[in-house]
């Protein structure tokens, strides 16, 4: 089995990089502000599926790939920064709108499907972290323990996004509370809503330098 030191140790680390500003809390905390709580939590789901996606990359060796061959690297880094670029667009568009007056507290079931699966493929198509799996998940595999190297990997992976989503929960909660303000004032929320679409697109550019 894990030893207790190496599991600590993961956990201790994991929390480190769940709660370090980045550019996935940046997305949580913007769709948090623009689009409400629901829209929030929906994107802390989609970040938790990316995960165990990234996971299963890492057992399985597909994510080496990305290690190994700088074309498949870029192939995966521009498509995550056009799909964040599309993402910016969307929201700057959005916020063109003349305002007007919702009396629903909460996005429709439809659009909480459609946070999640943005979510999961911004995180999904960003290299940067199936990298950070392959780099991060071997330091805590013990070759000496009965348990192979594969489920090691495979629990360390599932860990992380467990562990991690408690913490995006927090993020969403004031996060939610912060942008009050801002959703019961149109002119304010159409400012939020730019102000995201820079975001996305600021993000973008970072994925690619």
């Amino acid at each position: 089995m894990i030893s207790i030191e190496s599991l600590l140790s993961f956990l201790s680390i994991s929390f480190l990089l769940a709660v370090s500003p980045g550019p996935s809390n940046a997305f949580l905390m913007a769709q948090t502000f623009t689009k409400g709580k629901q829209a929030g939590m929906q994107t802390a789901y989609g970040f938790a599926i990316a995960g165990v996606i990234h996971t299963i990359f890492a057992v399985l060796g597909l994510s080496a790939i990305l290690k190994t061959s700088p074309t498949a690297y870029q192939i995966v880094q521009w498509c995550g920064a056009a799909y964040l670029v599309y993402l910016g667009v969307l929201a700057i568009k959005d916020s063109l709108h003349s305002p007007q007056c919702d009396e629903k507290p909460h996005i429709s079931t439809k659009k909480e499907k459609n946070v999640l699966f943005q979510a999961m493929m911004t995180e999904v198509l960003n290299p940067k972290v199936a990298l950070f799996f392959i780099a991060f998940l071997p330091q805590f595999v013990d070759t000496g323990l009965s348990l192979s190297a594969t489920w090691q990997l495979a629990i360390f992976g599932l860990l992380y996004p467990i562990f991690a989503f408690p913490i995006d929960t927090l993020y969403v909660h004031f996060g939610d509370k912060i942008a009050g303000y801002f959703r019961h004032h149109p002119n304010a929320q159409n400012w939020l809503d730019r102000i995201t679409g820079i975001i996305f697109i600021t993000l973008a550019i970072n994925l690619l330098l």
